[in-house]
């Protein structure tokens, strides 16, 4: 039987200091000097153990983004884009292929909706002992209206969504270029805070490797549906070909 489920320590997430909820808490990733157990840096890029190991059987790693506590990725130079991004990938890559772990998680959380606590921009990179993450994947869920296809990069969305609503999808091919993947990425995300719906505030970025391609699913968070909590029935939106034209037509207009 799959291990799907993963024990959480509620003793060590009750310390997480939280800059999103109180603007007062003093940033943990701003104090450079104090991180513990840094992995890597390149620049401003820096990858640290989490202090707050509140999985059980996982490596949780941190990556800082940026030393700008106020950026955020949909404004990215994009040199500096392009960098975070391969660095993660690189590190996300190491850790699969490492042999040590069931599977590596590599994901982003924004906004206070999103599931994150820090508001200074930064990814996780998970590796889990003995739950796969991968168990209740789908290429389906990340089929949809075109917005985007070239170079070994396709951009849609979803028409059969993994949650339910909108979500976006990039899906890269393996050996394409990483820049229009990440392009794709930073697009969808600054449609969502500034285009999309005018109470969006938070999204997730949610990376999978499957049958040699890599995926990402921009998902827009809100108060989840109670007909996926209740009964996991997904509902997608019935203006999803706007939103398909609006992508293109602000970001990728001939």
């Amino acid at each position: 039987m799959k291990k799907t489920h993963i024990n959480f320590f509620t003793e060590v997430g009750a310390q997480k200091p939280n800059s999103i909820r109180n603007k007062e808490t003093p940033c943990p990733f701003c104090r450079i000097d104090e991180l513990e157990e840094v992995l890597d840096k390149q620049d401003s890029v820096i990858l640290v153990k989490n202090k707050y190991t509140v999985l059980d059987g996982a490596f949780q790693t941190v990556l800082i983004e940026t030393d700008e506590c106020e950026g955020e990725l949909s404004n990215y130079s994009k040199d500096h884009l392009y960098k975070v991004l391969r660095f993660g990938l690189e590190h996300w890559d190491n850790m699969l292929n490492s042999g040590k772990y069931k599977s590596v998680m590599f994901f982003k959380n924004h906004g206070p909706l999103s599931g994150g606590t820090i508001r200074h921009p930064h990814m996780q990179i998970i590796g889990l002992n003995e739950v796969d993450c991968l168990h209740d994947f789908s290429e389906n869920q990340f089929k949809g209206l075109l917005v985007l296809e070239k170079d070994g990069v396709r951009f849609t969305v979803s028409t059969e969504p993994r949650v339910g609503f909108y979500e976006l999808n990039v899906i890269w091919e393996k050996d394409a270029e990483l820049s229009l993947f990440a392009d794709c990425i930073q697009a969808g995300a600054h449609f969502l805070l500034n285009h999309f719906h005018r109470s969006c505030t938070s999204y997730n970025l949610f990376f999978y490797k499957h049958n040699e391609k890599t995926y990402c699913k921009i998902m827009p968070r809100f108060v989840t549906s109670p007909l996926y909590m209740g009964y996991g029935v997904q509902q997608v939106a019935n203006n999803i070909e706007g939103i398909a034209q609006s992508i293109k037509d602000i970001y990728f207009k001939a």
